[in-house]
């Protein structure tokens, strides 16, 4: 059994409060799931499933909207839809889920993706009042009450690698420099469907630089990571179709890469944003590929101190790596992010005319995705 990439769309990502703030974000996933199906020219009908990721599946995200995003793009009542979790790894998690099916041979045809409106629903909505973990006797037994937080861990992570913070600015200062070479020479836009009139992302800062990102203050006393080395806060959607090699067949479609490999790690979740580098050892002992045999990786860029981490720990060659910028400069909308960088991979692996791509990102809890594409 075989899963295949068929197409891949994606809204622009916009800052909070910008060009999506006010779209419901089940028409927003409805959205780019339609567009899919119709860049592939395969009938609504014949999918099997819809799984979507989102975090905080509150109000206007709540209520399983996967499957209100594909009944609010008028799509046929009988094919379901369901919603995951795994944090910032959602999407990517929702596309693992789908390969898992096809690879199964319980499912031909099945749209995974994302939505992730932060305008509408801000960062941490679904958390309790002190965090999840509060009042936890287990965990509280095994990791004590101590601070848990995203900001700590990309300090402590500096700290533990040795990372200065004009490592980090230097990094952010080079991302949204990627980020708007990409913008202007087109990059993106074959994997862009316009949104009410935008069709472009919005939040690279073309005029940031070195010195106003030296005139930042850290987000924690005496830590080193600003809000210029962090992911910033966004809107946005994605959707992939995955297909069997019977699909395929069947239907006519063109794969446009095979599922090579996919897996997911767990590493310390105090330290939390660790779990990419033991992720990328893991999958590509498992894929029988080694680091130099990768031609494009997605690594995202929750804080510039968990890629540069990783970078040093895996060897990869920093210019392959995030070559059209990452989240400090193009936004992380929490569950739409695993399937837009997905989308982003598989469309620069075609570009570059390279064979592998990997992506991995940290999540919640101290794990990790892993995604191994190869170009057909």
């Amino acid at each position: 059994m075989e899963a295949f990439l068929v197409d891949a769309v994606r809204t622009p990502v916009a800052r909070r409060g910008g060009a999506l703030a006010a779209a419901h974000p089940a028409d927003l996933a409805g959205h780019v799931i339609a567009a899919v199906l119709d860049r592939a020219g395969v009938d609504p009908g014949a999918v099997d499933d819809v799984i979507l990721g989102c975090v905080d599946t509150l109000g206007p995200q709540s209520g399983d909207i996967a499957r209100t995003a594909w009944l609010a793009a008028g799509l046929p009542e009988h094919v379901p839809g369901v919603t995951v979790d795994r944090q910032c790894g959602s999407g990517q998690q929702a596309v693992h889920f789908a390969a898992q099916a096809v690879l199964s041979g319980t499912a031909d045809l099945v749209v995974a993706g994302g939505v992730q409106s932060m305008s509408q629903v801000p960062i941490g909505s679904a958390m309790a009042p002190h965090g999840p973990y509060a009042g936890s006797t287990g965990w509280q037994t095994r990791y004590g009450d101590q601070e848990i937080n995203q900001f700590r861990s990309a300090d402590e992570i500096a700290a533990k690698w040795a990372l200065t913070r004009a490592d980090l600015d230097a990094f952010a200062l080079d991302s949204h420099r990627r980020a708007v070479r990409a913008i202007n020479t087109g990059s993106f836009r074959a994997e862009i469907v316009p949104w009410d009139g935008c069709d472009t992302d919005s939040c690279p800062r073309r005029d940031t630089s070195a010195t106003r990102m030296a005139a930042l203050l850290p987000l924690r006393p005496g830590g080193v990571t600003t809000a210029a080395t962090s992911s910033q806060i966004a809107d946005g959607a994605a959707a992939l179709l995955v297909a069997s090699s019977r699909a395929v067949r069947d239907h006519g479609l063109r794969p446009r890469a095979r599922v090579h490999h996919l897996s997911a790690r767990g590493d310390d979740p105090v330290l939390m944003l660790t779990a990419p580098i033991a992720a990328t050892a893991h999958a590509l002992t498992r894929a029988g590929l080694a680091v130099t045999d990768i031609d494009r990786f997605e690594v995202n860029e929750a804080f510039a101190s968990v890629v540069l981490a990783w970078l040093r720990e895996t060897g990869a060659d920093p210019v392959r790596v995030n070559v059209n910028g990452g989240a400090i400069a193009l936004g992380h909308p929490l569950g739409a992010t695993g399937a837009r960088l997905l989308t982003s991979l598989l469309h620069d692996l075609e570009r570059c005319g390279g064979r592998y791509g990997l992506l991995t990102m940290c999540e919640g809890g101290g794990q990790a995705n892993v995604t191994i594409l190869e170009r057909q």
